[in-house]
């Protein structure tokens, strides 16, 4: 790693600064701020990109990203999964049969090239639906493929949607992931029709990832040198909660908690989700215990199953625990730390009664108004064509607290704009991280953990708009709803349809 100065913005820009006078500001003035028309100027570092291992059957057996970016050529994934059983929906009407047939073609090639085993055929010929009709059709192509196949379930089904589909993708989803078992994968007609190599290979690692398979891993963490995670098995978990939109003033908030289901490698993600009361922001599902009348009193939440899942994948309990948590606003962060804290500690203990693993807390925001800027945006050292900041950029002095563990982390390539930051907050740390411990390069723009909570929670939204908005309320599409017939739980909200054994234990939301 090396140093560069970096300049920082903070709370607008200079023209911003200049326009509004802050500097005459005669409150300013009376409290002694004196506001200064310059960026602040303070060191940061660039932490080296991590090198990625991929099969030994590819001609490239690993690569070191260059600016945040890598792609697949002469690549073979590493954990490539096998697809025997698949079938196609095709719900656009522009879309002809021969066209859909041709593509379906052309991305089983693709799948089959970067290393997954792909039948080139379907099970059954491609089924062509109306839009309106998504719950009939999938159910044809399901009992239709499970009577061809004597039996055996439907393992993946493309589907080809309109380029405007209103809440067709939404309804697909919820029926496959809570209904049906089955994983999907979703391609608008425009990508139909102009078929590009760099898409159908997008498209083919998706797959393989919601098939349970890995695209590539960490060659540190195969080597076991990622500090205070290879050492001893450890569990990373992921958590966001998002809330409706302004103006819906009865709908549910939604909960996600994804967690590593693989050790050393870290890459493997299930994810649990789960409704609570509007604009709740601490997790109430996290922990919980109710009582049977045969079992006496029983325990459960998603901390626990996420920590027994692991343990059955790996053959290992947990040993560590790293938290990383989304969406949080400073105001709420010790409420949120004290309060899911102790449901983690709670749910480990219900498991064994004296396991408690040591954990580190850490709160991710995105949403705040930190920018960091080169000093000479032209100087390639330290910015990417478009003169943003390099991936792997960190600032973790001057402008971050003076007693408490915070840093800004840019993991990404900018790709329009300018590049914002993520800033990590780390609350509680009994693991005793460095901040070159802690500090990572990723290619996207938040920690993947807590990037994946943020996709799950988003994905189960899906799952309760045609059912749970109350007295006529709307959901996404501009549809009126009916009230839901589910029974309301203890915390007056009605709990998410449950995802499907199958679906739950793979990257189902990615």
């Amino acid at each position: 790693m090396w140093f560069l100065r970096i300049y920082i913005v903070q709370f607008g820009s200079c023209r911003t600064v200049q326009q509004n006078a802050y500097d005459q500001d005669l409150y300013a003035k009376e409290f002694g701020i004196k506001i200064s028309e310059k960026l602040a100027s303070v060191e940061a570092r660039i932490l080296p990109a991590p090198w990625l291992k991929y099969h030994e059957n590819g001609k490239e057996k690993d690569c070191l990203p260059q600016v945040g970016q890598w792609n697949m050529m002469n690549k073979k994934m590493i954990n490539g999964m096998t697809v025997s059983r698949w079938a196609c929906i095709n719900f656009s009407r522009s879309v002809q049969e021969s066209v859909a047939r041709g593509f379906c073609n052309e991305l089983a090639q693709m799948c089959q090239v970067s290393g997954m085993e792909f039948n080139p055929e379907p099970v059954i010929p491609i089924h062509n639906a109306r839009p309106d009709q998504v719950e009939k059709a999938l159910k044809h192509v399901y009992h239709s493929s499970m009577s061809k196949t004597k039996g055996k379930e439907l393992e993946l089904l493309l589907a080809i949607l309109p380029d405007n589909n209103g809440s067709l993708y939404g309804d697909l989803k919820r029926i496959c992931e809570t209904d049906l078992g089955i994983i999907s994968q979703c391609c608008l007609t425009k990508h139909v029709f102009k078929i590009s190599k760099q898409y159908l290979a997008n498209v083919s690692l998706k797959i393989n990832v919601k098939m349970g398979g890995r695209n590539t891993v960490l060659l540190d963490a195969i080597s076991c040198r990622i500090p205070l995670v290879s050492d001893i098995p450890t569990i990373i978990f992921g958590a966001d909660v998002t809330h409706p939109e302004n103006g819906e003033d009865s709908s549910p908030s939604i909960a996600a908690v994804v967690a590593s289901q693989d050790w050393p490698e870290v890459t493997k993600y299930a994810g649990l989700v789960c409704a609570q009361a509007h604009r709740q922001e601490l997790i109430q599902d996290l922990y919980k215990t109710w009582h049977d009348p045969v079992r006496g009193t029983v325990s459960g939440g998603m901390i626990r199953d996420l920590l027994i899942s692991f343990r059955k994948a790996t053959g290992q309990k947990p040993l560590r625990i790293i938290f990383y948590r989304d969406g949080v606003s400073e105001g709420q962060f010790y409420q949120v730390l004290l309060y899911e804290l102790d449901a983690i500690r709670k749910a480990c203990a219900s498991l064994e009664p004296n396991y408690q693993p040591p954990v580190t807390f850490i709160i991710v925001q995105k949403r705040h108004h930190t920018r960091l800027f080169a000093n000479n945006h032209r100087d390639r050292s330290s910015t990417d064509r478009s003169g943003n900041i390099l991936p792997g950029t960190v600032v973790d002095s001057k402008i971050c607290h003076p007693t408490e563990f915070d840093f800004y982390l840019c993991s990404h390539a900018g790709i329009q704009g300018t590049s914002r930051p993520a800033h990590y907050h780390v609350l509680w740390d009994e693991n005793n991280f460095t901040a070159d411990g802690i500090q990572c390069t990723r290619s996207v723009s938040v920690v993947p953990p807590a990037y994946y909570a943020h996709l799950a929670a988003f994905r189960a939204r899906f799952y309760m708009e045609p059912d749970m908005q109350e007295n006529g309320s709307t959901d996404g599409s501009g549809h009126t709803s009916t009230k839901s017939t589910r029974a309301v739980g203890e915390s007056g909200v009605r709990p998410l349809p449950a995802l499907k054994e199958n679906v739950k234990r793979v990257m189902f939301y990615c």
